[in-house]
């Protein structure tokens, strides 16, 4: 009995003893930290993508335009849950340990994932399917309000020195392996069934898959140690990281324009391309699937290699580049895709865009943990993140919605534009001293 007890004792010890600054070590806890994260993306991705159909079985209308529309306006109702789960899991994971805070946001996102798979359709059980449909979505907002947070601040802080946006880059890096993920089994499922079997059933069985392979993340998740930054440092109480999040305001206001660029440009190109490509400029789902492939591959081959670059070349040239070029280019290029939409020209456009997105994102996500205060570095981060994806989360109806009213095609281009405005104002705000890089260390 006393063995039992010691051993059980020694596992606790060694889950929160600091981890290893190797390189090895790392690397295999950034694999495990990421995984939850590939779940997360993976989720809202397939939402994305089968929203024509999820409109179909959960929205029926007489009107396609208001059945797609009442999808996407549901698909952005998870992320008005996301400040709300970065306000009360951030700081349960600055108060209680990264760890702990990040299985619970994985076990959390399983749920929400489970409810979406097996709701029946409107036909089965009329309005509960839409509302239980709608209570799935906003309990992965609100574990996703903090998992971004909890998964970026966690690399920032076993990261070795000098190579701090390299790390940082494969929280987003995992989010490209997601897309690709779910971007294959679109193309599987049109090559091996018939359009109106995916229309009747088939686009459940990528949320079948997500079920199916939580439970494998979670155990591997199971295996992360604490950091050796949060077991160094005070560990503040609720009330102390409320306190200090009201007196550090500004910097989680001036984060959240930072990362609407990010928010915008992702959500765009990649869980908007489907629906645009098929339904806006009438593309076969196999080209538009193509393209999504193609851009998530982009985007993680990118992703890393800009994150150490803004290693080499600090944060600010990459936010300040990045930015410019989307605002003179985001509405240009796709008002030249629209006026004579094709494979070759979407492919072209959204890798240009996809360059754009990684290398801004690549620096944006490290900078974002470094000037946010250590005591309340998830909680501020996960704040300042989820509010910006409550309004980019909306680029795929409000994009839509713009089309419509305006009988413009190139006009999510406008909605881009605006998010690099924001993102090249802040970005000045963030950096206009220049000790800020080195405002908050880890």
């Amino acid at each position: 009995m006393t063995a039992s007890k010691d051993g059980a004792k020694r596992k606790r010890v060694q889950r929160n003893m600091p981890i290893s600054r190797s390189h090895r070590d790392s690397f295999k806890a950034i694999l495990r930290v990421v995984s939850g994260n590939f779940l997360e993306m993976y989720d809202f991705m397939v939402y994305g993508y089968y929203a024509p159909y999820i409109a179909h079985a959960y929205f029926p209308s007489h009107s396609d335009y208001a059945s797609l529309l009442l999808t996407l306006v549901t698909f952005a109702a998870g992320f008005v849950m996301r400040p709300v789960g970065a306000i009360i899991l951030g700081a349960y994971i600055d108060h209680l340990g990264r760890r702990r805070g990040l299985l619970l946001t994985l076990s959390l996102m399983a749920v929400g994932t489970l409810l979406v798979a097996a709701v029946p359709d409107y036909a089965t059980i009329g309005v509960f399917a839409p509302l239980l449909v709608l209570a799935g979505r906003l309990l992965q907002g609100f574990s996703a309000g903090v998992e971004l947070g909890g998964v970026s601040v966690y690399l920032s802080e076993i990261a070795t020195p000098g190579h701090r946006g390299f790390y940082c880059s494969w929280q987003s890096a995992s989010q490209q392996a997601a897309v690709m993920f779910a971007a294959l089994l679109g193309l599987l499922l049109h090559a091996w069934m018939a359009p109106h079997a995916v229309a009747s059933w088939g686009w459940r069985i990528p949320f079948v898959i997500g079920c199916l392979i939580a439970p494998f993340l979670l155990v591997i998740r199971r295996s992360l140690q604490e950091t050796e930054a949060f077991l160094a440092r005070h560990r503040p109480n609720i009330r102390e990281i409320y306190r200090s999040m009201l007196a550090n305001a500004r910097i989680v206001l001036v984060g959240t324009a930072m990362v609407m660029m990010t928010t915008v440009s992702f959500y765009l190109i990649t869980a908007y391309t489907p629906t645009f490509g098929s339904q806006v400029l009438k593309l076969s789902q196999v080209d538009v699937f193509v393209v999504t492939l193609c851009v998530g591959l982009s985007n993680f081959l990118w992703l890393p290699l800009m994150g150490a670059l803004s290693d080499r070349i600090g944060r600010r040239p990459l936010l300040l580049a990045c930015t410019v070029l989307a605002l003179l280019t985001a509405y240009p290029v796709l008002a030249w895709l629209a006026a004579a939409p094709d494979f070759g020209k979407l492919l072209a456009v959204e890798l240009w865009l996809s360059f754009l997105y990684a290398s801004y994102n690549g620096a944006m996500v490290v900078a974002l943990t470094e000037i946010m205060p250590a005591d309340v570095r998830t909680t501020g981060f996960s704040l300042a993140y989820s509010l910006a994806t409550t309004v980019g989360g909306s680029s795929l109806a409000i994009s839509q919605w713009l089309i419509h009213v305006t009988d413009n095609k190139a006009a999510p281009g406008l909605w881009l534009s605006f998010a690099a405005l924001c993102g090249l104002i802040a970005t000045l705000l963030a950096f206009r001293q220049p000790h800020t890089r080195t405002m908050h260390r880890i």
